[in-house]
């Protein structure tokens, strides 16, 4: 059966569309992974390109760039990945019923890193697009990502520059965009079984596409470039402090929050998982080492059990400072 005109015309023009943002997707990657590399003289990042093998059910490629067993990080994992698959897996579709069954590509960069150091926060960030293309109809294009902060002993300072520069990078598309993610990323990294936060949030949004294809696009950007000057200054600040065994032990507790919130409850993951994606690279966001222990308590007034009394509850991190000037 060939195409129609009509059809092979909609894919070109969808393509174009796809190909300068694959193209700012990679060029992040590859800024993040050198900001990380500049940090660890003694470490490398592994270069693994790949692609889809004929006759899989999804069809494309990436580049997963790991580095592991560094002075800095234990693990700092990024990924681009850029796919096309026949029909849109369960979990794309929970908030859009009509395009259930549609072709679809999905690109973005995801990336997790794991610090050595206990009190360097483990961090998340993910930015993507996807596109639906249903029969007979135009392609439908949305956005998703943010990015989050998971501290094992947490610092006020750090939890407000994250957050500061987070709302910063959204001022310029409505003031309404940061209160609004900010909430949206409380309630989504969450693990419904333990009534706890991951983390500390951040920001949070998906299935974007309200201020029209340049503006989404715009405000993905703003939240990608965003990452480093969020991050990077924690990192500097908390990486040369020193530690023991008693930290390096919550710290690994904790990570096992971190893969419980992962495997069971995001959903990335089960959307990669679930379209036939590539396991090693959906799963960079795992820790190295984790544990767990049965109803671990931590000492009342402990700096372990500050993080649950004083920064794991939703709090509103920038209370009380001025509104950003670059709102529009």
């Amino acid at each position: 059966m060939s195409l129609s005109s009509s059809s092979l015309s909609g894919a070109a023009s969808a393509q174009a569309h796809a190909d300068p943002v694959a193209a700012w997707l990679r060029g992040l990657q590859a800024r993040i992974t050198a900001a990380v590399q500049a940090l660890e003289p003694e470490a490398h990042f592994i270069v693994d390109d790949w692609r889809k093998p004929e006759g899989e059910r999804l069809q494309g490629h990436g580049r997963t760039m790991i580095l592991e067993g560094g002075e800095v990080f234990e693990r700092a994992g990024v990924g681009f990945s850029r796919v096309q698959g026949p029909q849109l897996p369960p979990s794309a579709t929970q908030h859009r019923p009509e395009l259930a069954g549609a072709p679809f590509e999905a690109m973005g960069v995801s990336l997790v890193f794991h610090p050595r150091n206990p009190y360097v926060p483990t961090v998340h960030m993910n930015v993507r697009m996807i596109a639906a293309h249903p029969a007979g109809q135009k392609a439908v294009r949305w956005f998703g990502g943010g990015m989050d902060l998971t501290p094992y002993y947490g610092e006020v300072e750090d939890c407000v520059h994250f957050h500061r520069t987070c709302r910063d990078a959204l001022a310029p598309f409505g003031a309404d965009k940061y209160p609004r993610f900010k909430d949206w990323c409380d309630r989504y990294f969450r693990l419904p079984h333990r009534s706890e936060q991951r983390g500390i949030g951040g920001i949070f949004f998906d299935d974007f596409a309200e201020l029209g294809p340049e503006r989404d696009l715009a405000m993905l950007q703003a939240v990608g470039e965003a990452f480093l000057p969020a991050y990077l200054p924690i990192v500097e600040r908390r990486s040369k402090r020193e530690w023991g065994e008693r930290e390096r032990a919550f710290q690994l507790y904790r990570r096992g929050r971190y893969v419980e919130f992962n495997l069971v409850w995001d959903r990335g993951t089960h959307f990669g998982l679930q379209s036939g994606g590539r396991s090693e690279s959906i799963l960079l966001s795992m820790p190295p080492q984790a544990s767990w222990s049965y109803r671990r308590a931590e000492p009342a007034g402990s700096p372990e059990a500050r993080l649950y009394t004083d920064f794991l509850p939703c709090r509103d991190w920038l209370a009380g400072e001025a509104p950003s000037r670059a709102g529009a």
